[in-house]
């Protein structure tokens, strides 16, 4: 196997986790990537592989379910022997139009919490064993802005993100001295699907996804190394805070 990275990206088939995906195989790299929609994830798969990745894994699964993280990540070390990268994009809205907190179902709001906050703690602490023997390894975590401010309206999406961003700056500082470093990037405003059940009515122009991928690019790198326990907005990234 040639000596390039191996990077695993949940929530992979659509979105934001589509375009990560087809911007690392476009540097070559050996993917790993799950969904819960199998269809759309071997289209996916497919694209990557015509954009040039050594190879992709692609896994139907739901990462809120610890037996299909296990299945994920075991597949991807048997095949890879290693996880270089771990991007923990997969993310849920939640009921469309967003309830306020009083009307909040709570089978809702537990499944929300359970898909954005409890997954990257799954897949994080079945990672962190090979990337610690390995004395390397970079996890992004997605958060968004409603995650850094408190918004009514947002319900549980937005209270799954403040819990993400804490679960960052934890894992963070308990593995400084590991060589494995843990972020988080806010991607901003995009056109995506979940924005548009959002935001129905949005009025205002939106990002491409693909338009802020270069800082989830920098901190997979090794020119990143020494950044840990950081948050970024992916849209106001720049050269000048590599």
């Amino acid at each position: 196997m040639e000596n390039k990275p191996v990077v695993m990206i949940t929530g992979a088939s659509k979105g934001l986790g589509r375009e990560l995906t087809l911007a690392f195989a476009q540097k070559g790299a050996y993917l790993a990537i799950c969904a819960r929609g199998e269809k759309k994830l071997q289209e996916v798969k497919k694209e990557a592989e015509g954009n040039g990745a050594s190879y992709v894994l692609a896994v139907t699964g739901d990462v809120s379910k610890s037996r299909d993280v296990e299945r994920f990540v075991a597949m991807t070390e048997e095949l890879y022997g290693k996880v270089d990268v771990l991007i923990n994009n997969a993310s849920i809205l939640g009921p469309s139009p967003m309830p306020l907190l009083l009307d909040y179902p709570e089978e809702d709001f537990v499944e929300v919490l359970k898909v954005n906050a409890v997954s990257p703690f799954l897949v994080t602490r079945r990672i962190l064993p090979g990337m610690i023997l390995n004395n390397k390894g970079s996890i992004i975590n997605v958060t968004s802005e409603a995650g850094n401010t408190g918004y009514a309206g947002w319900g549980a999406y937005g209270i799954s993100k403040f819990a993400l961003e804490g679960l960052t700056e934890t894992w963070a500082d308990e593995l400084k001295e590991t060589g494995v470093r843990v972020n988080m990037v806010d991607p901003g405003e995009m056109e995506t699907e979940m924005h548009q059940l959002a935001v129905p009515d949005c009025d205002y122009e939106l990002a491409n996804p693909k338009d802020v991928i270069n800082v989830f690019l920098y901190l997979a790198s090794d020119s990143s190394k020494h950044i840990n326990g950081q948050r970024f907005q992916a849209q106001e990234f720049t050269e000048r805070e590599q």
